[in-house]
Order: C-alpha cells, then sequence, then structure tokens
C-alpha cells in the first residue's frame, strides 16, 4: 500500500507544472539607445518604453511584449537647434510619423535559449503599423524576481517600414546625403516578477 502511495505522490509531483509567470518591464531602468548611420557620420539617441510585460516559465524567457514611446525619441549626440532640427525630422512623416504612429511594438515569439545565458530571440516589430520579423541574439539573466535581457546592435531595415528617406537604394545620385538603410538599437530591458 505504501509503495501504491508513494507512486501516487511521485505522479502527482511530477505532473505539476508551475505556472507561466509575468515580470513587469520596469520603464525607469530599462533603456534603448538608437544609432542612425549617414556617409558622413552618425547621431545617437534614446526612446523610452511606454509599457511592457515579459513571459518566464521554468525560469526560462518564453514571450512578451514591449512598446516603445515614439514622441519620446531624444538625440545624445547634438544639443539646441541641431538637437531640435534633427529630432523634428526624425518625428515628421519622412521618418517615424510620431503624431499618427505614437508607439512602436516588438511582440517576442520565440526564444532559443543556449548556453551561458545567451539566447536568439525572434519577434515581431511593428513601426508606422507595419510588421516584419525581427531575430537577434541577446544575453539573458534572472536573480531574486529580476530579470535582464540585453542586446546590442540589433539592426533594424527602416526602408521595411517605408522610411525610404535618402535611402540610396531608392533614390539615385545622393552622394554623401545618402542615409543607411539599417539603424542599430541597444536593448537593456530590465522587468520584475
Amino acid at each position: 500500500m505504501k509503495k501504491y502511495l508513494l507512486l501516487a505522490f511521485t505522479s502527482i509531483l511530477f505532473s505539476f507544472t508551475p505556472p507561466v509567470e509575468s515580470y513587469k518591464v520596469d520603464l525607469t531602468r530599462s533603456k534603448i539607445e538608437w544609432t542612425g548611420r549617414k556617409v558622413t557620420g552618425y547621431h545617437t539617441g534614446e526612446i523610452k518604453l511606454a509599457s511592457g510585460q515579459l513571459k518566464v516559465d521554468k525560469q526560462k524567457l518564453t514571450g512578451g511584449v514591449f512598446e516603445l514611446n515614439m514622441g519620446s525619441i531624444t538625440t545624445t549626440d547634438l544639443t539646441g537647434e541641431s538637437a531640435n532640427k534633427l529630432l523634428g525630422h526624425l518625428k515628421s512623416d519622412d521618418f517615424f510619423s510620431t503624431a499618427e504612429n505614437p508607439t512602436s511594438k516588438f511582440v517576442i515569439t520565440k526564444v532559443e535559449h543556449q548556453q551561458s545565458g545567451k539566447a536568439q530571440v525572434t519577434g515581431q516589430l511593428t513601426i508606422k503599423g507595419i510588421t516584419n520579423t525581427l531575430s537577434f541574439p541577446a544575453s539573458i539573466k534572472q536573480k531574486n524576481g529580476i530579470l535582464v535581457a540585453i542586446a546590442n546592435g540589433v539592426k533594424v531595415d527602416r526602408t521595411k517600414y517605408n522610411i525610404k528617406y535618402r535611402s540610396k537604394n531608392f533614390i539615385s545620385g545622393l552622394g554623401d546625403k545618402a542615409i543607411d538603410d539599417d539603424f542599430e538599437l541597444n536593448i537593456n530591458i530590465v522587468a520584475k516578477k
């Protein structure tokens, strides 16, 4: 009888699946940095997160979503009138059309965990109402109810989101006025249980 009880208890114990946990993104500690390059140099800045939530199953990131506040875009390499001019242009219809598209969104659809806290993250990035698949390597650490996900140099092809301003692939003869199609993001997400 004890043997059957032990088997029944063991079966129940192993059939129990812990629930998927939800981690809320800490908007003050998380940061998104951007770099846009052109023939004659580059510009850098930041974009604030509007919201975010990550899903963790058995101590591993499995999904999530976060929104970017596109109206919060700043520049870190310029000040004064030069900065205001660049930001006004980035918010215009030539680039992100932030009045009509105040947020962008990234939905994690797949996380392939590797060794030493590394993972390949795949998801759907929506900018200006256009959605494309984006995949990149990330470093993921979790301790004491806090999850930190870091991905540097994530390349996004702006032309896939109908942002073709001064793209040499769509406009000929730009010379040193051309702007690279790819911009880069450094993503640092901090989320708490």
